[in-house]
């Protein structure tokens, strides 16, 4: 299992990331060196621990099925998320985030 430490959003790195965005329209710097400095200025990606999935499922009051269905994964999936078997990763890790600050509601869809 991985655990990332949150990085502390630093004043001074998104101000000095401002600037270097305005160095490069203006062609100051250049494309790779912005690109640098972009993925220094990236979120972490959040950790989805057993404890945090399940109680991200129970205040969207869904069953692991119904949960599985809208993350498209097998219930077997988050069953063994919740009980830390297995942990998320990639796609479904961000998935999880935007239904942990948005809710369940962003990836239902009404025919």
């Amino acid at each position: 299992m991985k655990w990332h430490m949150k990085k502390k959003e630093s004043k001074i790195l998104k101000s000095v990331h401002e600037s270097i965005k305005c160095f490069h329209k203006a062609g100051i710097v250049d494309a790779f060196t912005m690109r640098e400095f972009d993925a220094l200025c990236l979120p972490e990606v959040p950790v989805f621990d057993s404890a945090k999935i399940k109680k991200l499922r129970k205040r969207e009051n869904v069953s692991q099925p119904v949960f599985a269905f809208f993350l498209n994964v097998s219930p077997s999936t988050i069953k063994k998320w919740e009980a830390g078997d297995i942990y998320p990763n990639g796609a479904a890790v961000r998935l999880l985030d935007i239904i942990d600050h948005y809710g369940l509601s962003v990836v239902k869809h009404e025919h």
